[in-house]
C-alpha cells in the first residue's frame, strides 16, 4: 500500500502536521548521516582500495546529479508528496542495509546508485511539502525551522554513530541508520494529506483539485533570474565544496594525530551554527529581503578562504570555519525560497529546484578536482586564493545581476509563532 494511503488519527489542525514535519526533518537528516564519511571508513575496513572507494562515491554523486531534474518533474506531477518521501527513504534504508551486509563490488555499486537516486528526490520533496503546508508567505520561516531540526538530527546521529562505531563496529552504524526509517515513517504519516495543498506545493497556489495549468519548460529555463540564481549557487559550490578538504589535508601534515580531532571540530561547529541561525535566516529573509541575505551567505566563503590562507593556527581555523554555518543557514533557507519566489504561479516549483540542484551539484563535483590540480601545481596558498576568487565572483554576480525576489508584502497566511490557520484553498 502506498505511503500516502495509510490512515492515521486526525489530529485536527495544520499545526500538528507542521510539528510532524519537524520530526521528519530530524529523522531524515539522522538517517542520511549514515551515507557520510563512515562509508569510506567501512569500505576501507573491508579491504577496499582508495580508488575503489572513490569510484563508489563518484557513482553515487553522478546518479544524484543526473536524477535532479527528472526528480523535480516527478515531484511536480505526483499528488502524494508523502508517498514519494516514503518510497525514497525506504530505498535509502535498503542502500544502508546493502552497505552494512555486503562488501562485493556489484552490491556496493547498487547501494551507491540507490543512494544517489533516492537522495536527489528527498530534499526537494521536503521543500514541496513545506510549501504545500504553509504557503508562500510563511515559507521562509518554515524553511528555517526545517534547517534547524535537520541540523539537530544530523548532530545527534553523528554523536551516536561515533559511539556505536567505537563500541561495536562500523557495520552496525548502517543498521542503526536503516532502522531510523521506522520513526521517520511514523512522523511522515502524522502529516495529514489534507493539509498539503497540491497546487501550492507545485508553485500553482490558485489550483488544487483541477488539473494544474503549468507554464512550458522552455519559459522556465529562459528565466534569466532563475538562471542567475543557479549560476550563483554553482559558483558557491565550486568554491565551498573543496575548502574543508584542503584545510583538512593541510592539518594532517601539520598536526599529525591531533588532526582528526580538529577536523571533527571543523565539521561539528558549523552544524551547531546552522541549528542556531536557521530560524533567524528565515525571519530575516522576510524582513530584509532575499538579496541581502544571499550576499551574506555567499560572502562568507571568500572571507573564510582568504583568512585560511594567512593562518594555520588550529583555534583560528575552527573559529573561521563557523562562517560555514552562516552560509549553511542562509543558503539552506534561500535556495528553496528564491526558487519559490521565481516560480510562483508556474506550477514548476520542483522542476526549477531540480535545475538549480543540478548546477549546484556540478559545481560541487568540479570543485575538489580543480582545486586539487591548483594545489598540486601551485601550492596550498594558491588553492585557497583561487577559492577566494571564485567566491568573490559569486558575490559579484548577485550584486550585478540578481534582483530582489521577495514578493510585495501581504498579510501573512499564518504559520507565525505557532499560530494555526486553515490551508489556503481556491
Amino acid at each position: 500500500m502506498p505511503v500516502g494511503s495509510f490512515k492515521v488519527q486526525d489530529v485536527g489542525s495544520p499545526s500538528a502536521s507542521w510539528r510532524a514535519l519537524d520530526w521528519v526533518n530530524f529523522f531524515l537528516a539522522a538517517m542520511l548521516m549514515g551515507f557520510g564519511p563512515f562509508i569510506s571508513v567501512h569500505l576501507a575496513d573491508r579491504s577496499w582500495t582508495p580508488e575503489g572507494i572513490g569510484l563508489v562515491l563518484t557513482i553515487s554523486a553522478l546518479a544524484a546529479l543526473v536524477a535532479q531534474i527528472p526528480a523535480g518533474e516527478l515531484i511536480d506531477l505526483v499528488r502524494s508528496k508523502r508517498a514519494l518521501i516514503g518510497a525514497g527513504t525506504a530505498a535509502a534504508a535498503v542502500a544502508l542495509l546493502l552497505f552494512g551486509l555486503r562488501s562485493d563490488f556489484p552490491s556496493i555499486v547498487a547501494a551507491a546508485l540507490i543512494q544517489g537516486l533516492a537522495g536527489s528526490m528527498l530534499g526537494p520533496a521536503i521543500a514541496a511539502i513545506s510549501l504545500g503546508l504553509v504557503g508562500h508567505d510563511a515559507l521562509a520561516e518554515r524553511l528555517g525551522r526545517n534547517q534547524r531540526f535537520a541540523s539537530i538530527g544530523g548532530l545527534a546521529a553523528a554523536a551516536v554513530m561515533g559511539v556505536v562505531g567505537y563500541l561495536l563496529s562500523t557495520q552496525d552504524i548502517f543498521f542503526l541508520c536503516a532502522a531510523l526509517w521506522i520513526p521517520l515513517l511514523w512522523a511522515l504519516l502524522r502529516i495529514r494529506a489534507a493539509d498539503i495543498h497540491f497546487g501550492r506545493s507545485c508553485g500553482a497556489p490558485d489550483q488544487h483539485d483541477a488539473k494544474l495549468q503549468r507554464v512550458s519548460r522552455t519559459v522556465l529555463f529562459k528565466d534569466h533570474r532563475l538562471l542567475t540564481f543557479a549560476v550563483c549557487l554553482f559558483l558557491f559550490q565550486l568554491a565551498n565544496a573543496s575548502l574543508l578538504p584542503q584545510v583538512s589535508q593541510a592539518l594532517a601534515h601539520a598536526e599529525g594525530h591531533l588532526s582528526s580531532l580538529i577536523v571533527s571540530a571543523l565539521v561539528v561547529g558549523p552544524q551547531i551554527v546552522v541549528a542556531l541561525l536557521a530560524p533567524w535566516a528565515g525571519r530575516t529573509a522576510v524582513s530584509w529581503g532575499r538579496r541581502p541575505l544571499l550576499v551574506i551567505g555567499l560572502a562568507a566563503v571568500p572571507i573564510r578562504a582568504g583568512l585560511f590562507a594567512v593562518t594555520t593556527d588550529p583555534a583560528a581555523l575552527v573559529a573561521l570555519q563557523l562562517l560555514d554555518g552562516l552560509s549553511g543557514a542562509t543558503l539552506g533557507v534561500l535556495t528553496a525560497l528564491v526558487v519559490a519566489d521565481l516560480t510562483a504561479g508556474t506550477g514548476r516549483f520542483n522542476l526549477a529546484q531540480g535545475l538549480v540542484g543540478t548546477l549546484s551539484g556540478i559545481g560541487a563535483s568540479l570543485s575538489t578536482s580543480l582545486s586539487g590540480l591548483i594545489v598540486q601545481n601551485f601550492g596550498y596558498a594558491a588553492g585557497l586564493l583561487s577559492i577566494t576568487a571564485v567566491g568573490l565572483l559569486a558575490v559579484a554576480v548577485v550584486l550585478a545581476f540578481m534582483p530582489e525576489t521577495k514578493p510585495p508584502s501581504r498579510k501573512p497566511a499564518g504559520y507565525e509563532s505557532g499560530s494555526v490557520v486553515k490551508p489556503l484553498m481556491s
